[in-house]
């Protein structure tokens, strides 16, 4: 048994340092970059926000929004093989979208069939547990059967296993253990690391090896997703930001609320105003109700590691992707940086106990 003594920082403990710029408007930065990758030979240009493979928010609605902005989708895995395939037929941008798979016999089936459609080239292995054996095993194989496509692979933490998945064939490894908003992996198990260390330390390793990182989870504003690119992400994906709209996944309810408010019937009448409002169920994939939803039960050897959520319906989502692309060009022009990819060198962070004025709420 060791520890390590070294801080370990998450988004909110840290803060942008302001710099003289050149940019006299949001409008003059660049927050698309091509991305030339270690194994796959095609590049790609688009700005790098992922939709997470999420059942309520890596949806064919949400693919088709977030490709219009040049915005990233990976689907979930809940699709058949045929339901992606006639999705893709007649989509016009598949450059980006990434189609999800996990590492059983039955999951490399599926992702064979949908990759001989030919129309997708972009593969997302998803697995709870990065470090384990059948991961590395399975990269191999899909390396193998499709030499050119990008595969995405995760989830870990650390730098070593980052080079592992990248000498291994992957192009961009996936980084986070338990940040997530519907994730309760840290609470059950004691195991994770704060997101903000953890693309930093992954980065540069991924980096080092002609790789790139993808950090997700533990975005829940628009600044969290500036300071993840600052520290090195190539890639953000995000889950519970892009939860709730009308093109995510998830089922409507009402809720019913009694006011301050009387409502008067008759001079002699009165009653209590009811206001009604939307909500939309968001759940991590690994919690007792995406269990049940999508594999049938609980298995007895499983344990819960994920909660599930009623999010105020928050409408078309089209807002909410500008409002953080319009976070991402005015961070830019606060730290100088033209392009998105001179984000991390034009970084320099705080390390603070407090980043918000919280005297009105935290919206």
């Amino acid at each position: 048994m060791r520890i390590y003594d070294d801080i370990q920082l998450d988004y909110c403990d840290v803060l942008l340092r302001p710099k003289r710029s050149a940019l006299a408007s949001r409008s003059e930065v660049d927050i698309e970059r091509e991305y030339v990758f270690k194994w796959c030979p095609t590049a790609l240009k688009g700005t790098g926000v992922i939709a997470a493979n999420m059942a309520t928010t890596g949806t064919f609605e949400i693919a088709q929004e977030m490709q219009k902005l040049h915005l990233f989708t990976a689907l979930h895995k809940h699709y058949t093989a045929q339901e992606i395939i006639d999705f893709l037929k007649n989509n016009k941008d598949n450059q980006f979208l990434f189609v999800s798979s996990g590492v059983s016999d039955a999951d490399f089936e599926k992702l064979t069939q949908v990759m001989q459609s030919g129309f997708i080239n972009n593969i997302c292995v998803d697995v709870a547990n990065g470090y384990s054996p059948y991961l590395i095993g399975y990269i191999k194989k899909v390396r193998q059967a499709w030499p050119n496509a990008l595969i995405m692979a995760g989830n870990v933490v650390t730098g070593d296993m980052c080079e592992d998945l990248i000498l291994n064939g992957a192009d961009i490894v996936k980084v986070g253990i338990g940040p997530g908003s519907v994730c309760t992996t840290r609470k059950l198990t004691g195991v994770g690391r704060p997101q903000f260390s953890t693309v930093i330390e992954c980065a540069d390793a991924a980096h080092g090896v002609g790789g790139m990182i993808c950090a997700d989870g533990g975005c829940t504003v628009p600044g969290d997703v500036c300071k993840s690119f600052c520290a090195g992400a190539d890639f953000v994906m995000l889950g519970g930001m892009l939860a709730g709209h009308a093109e995510s996944g998830g089922e409507m309810c009402e809720k019913h609320f009694q006011t301050a408010e009387v409502n008067f019937i008759d001079d002699k009448t009165c009653a209590m105003a009811i206001e009604t409002k939307q909500y939309k169920k968001f759940y991590g994939m690994s919690s007792e109700y995406a269990q049940e939803k999508h594999y049938g039960g609980m298995k007895k050897y499983r344990a819960s590691e994920g909660k599930v959520v009623e999010l105020p319906y928050r409408g078309p989502i089209e807002h909410t992707l500008l409002h953080l692309l319009g976070g991402m060009r005015s961070c830019m022009t606060y730290i100088g940086a033209k392009r998105l990819k001179d984000m991390p060198k034009c970084a320099t962070f705080y390390r603070v106990n407090r980043q918000l004025n919280t005297i009105f709420g935290n919206e």
